[in-house]
């Protein structure tokens, strides 16, 4: 009993409710408002409406895809951030920038400093470390819970 409670505790204080999450880029808006002339619908141009509704269907879905990432303005000083280099993953806090190149050292280790430019860095893999809600939750009821079975068991 005291060996299973013990390894709850520890692993409880193991757990946070920080997790590192890819942020979505936003996606561009596209117009709903059409130019009027095409929209001008004659007798006999129905095969050309399709093939202009086709290439409507393709800019919108062009569109939609999202714009170039900013490394730059993504890795902001001071913030914890999980990076892909070169095919290597690294937990790093960001120092600053260096023209293009990126100086920031790992976490839980403010002496050793790593230098990145901007091109080795997988932009689309940068993971910012954020609270997480629902993992806060998880473990808030998991407490409620072993301390109404702790008060449970004194009582017994």
């Amino acid at each position: 009993m005291q060996k299973t409670l013990y390894l709850i505790i520890i692993s409880f204080c193991l757990m946070s409710c920080y997790t590192y999450q890819v942020r979505k880029p936003a996606e561009v808006p596209v117009d709903s408002k059409q130019d009027p002339n095409k929209n001008m619908a004659v007798g006999n141009t129905a095969p050309i409406l399709t093939k202009n509704n086709t290439a409507e269907s393709q800019n919108l879905n062009s569109q939609l895809t999202s714009p170039p990432v900013n490394i730059q303005e993504k890795l902001a000083p001071s913030k914890n951030f999980k990076i892909d280099v070169d095919g290597r993953k690294y937990k790093i806090i960001v120092d600053r920038w260096e023209n293009d190149s990126l100086v920031a050292h790992p976490v839980g280790k403010p002496d050793k400093v790593l230098k990145f430019h901007k091109n080795q860095i997988n932009g689309e893999k940068i993971a910012e470390k954020r609270f997480s809600q629902p993992i806060a939750d998880i473990i808030t009821v998991a407490v409620y819970a072993g301390i109404g079975v702790a008060i449970w068991s004194l009582l017994q």
